[in-house]
């Protein structure tokens, strides 16, 4: 009885489906890496869990897809919600209800250590002042990130590089009461990129800085954008809204 399978065939066949499928793969994954952040139908509720008090929403039903190489602005009044959305799309807190994804990949679906792994090399998080470390140089503060995975040595150069694009490559051995305000926030956006950040996420950066400082601050973050990194910013500063590529304005 002859068999009717044909081996080459079905072998060419299969390998054929494998390429196919490792190519559909490969597309999504590259789109997922266009799309660093997504936050899907996210609300955030803080209180109501003692004395029968009420939960006060702050963010209620909120999306936004963040591509690579596009500075998006999160604009609104004081306790509109703006800090509260960017520390849950950094992973440093989570909504009370809606989706996280990172590259495609929800938060849901990770451990508390796979978080803080992907966190440090996806995302650089400047909060607002920037919270250097007042015994550390400039550049001490920059290579702070590479010290758990023992990577100071290795990315010395780069973290002076950084602190050359930020236009202080002669204050690296400044401590930060020997810098300015606005010198000090370019250096937590100099460390927040140390690791090869994809996303850079940076809450109120001109804030109490005078109009000079923060147009350089500004121009940094769009010099970013060039590099194909992400950058999702709050701020209530009228030229960063001006400048940024997609606005939300929050009620």
């Amino acid at each position: 009885m002859t068999d009717n399978l044909n081996p080459e065939l079905t072998t060419t066949t299969e390998s054929t489906d494998e390429s196919q499928l490792t190519r559909a793969n490969t597309i999504v994954r590259a789109e997922d890496h266009a799309r660093p952040l997504q936050l899907s139908n996210i609300t955030i509720r803080y209180g109501g869990d003692r004395g029968g008090a009420e939960p006060v929403t702050v963010v209620e039903d909120f999306n936004l897809t963040l591509h690579a190489g596009e500075m998006h602005c999160i604009a609104g009044r004081s306790g509109s919600g703006k800090t509260s959305i960017l520390t849950v799309g950094a992973g440093l807190t989570f909504p009370t209800s809606g989706r996280v994804l990172w590259e495609g990949d929800s938060l849901e679906q990770m451990g508390d250590d796979e978080i803080a792994d992907r966190r440090r090399a996806l995302i650089g998080y400047v909060d607002q002042g920037g919270a250097l470390i007042d015994g550390m140089s400039a550049l001490e503060n920059v290579l702070l990130p590479a010290v758990p995975d023992g990577e100071v040595e290795q990315r010395t150069e780069m973290a002076k590089d950084l602190l050359d694009l930020v236009g202080l490559g002669r204050r690296m051995r400044h401590r930060p009461a020997q810098l300015s305000g606005g010198e000090r926030q370019r250096v937590a956006i100099a460390r927040a990129l140390i690791l090869g950040t994809r996303v850079l996420v940076v809450d109120e950066p001109t804030a109490s800085l005078d109009r000079a400082s923060a147009n350089r601050i500004i121009s940094i973050l769009k010099d970013t954008t060039n590099d194909g990194i992400a950058v999702l910013v709050a701020s209530h500063d009228h030229e960063l809204v001006r400048l940024s590529d997609t606005l939300t304005e929050l009620n």
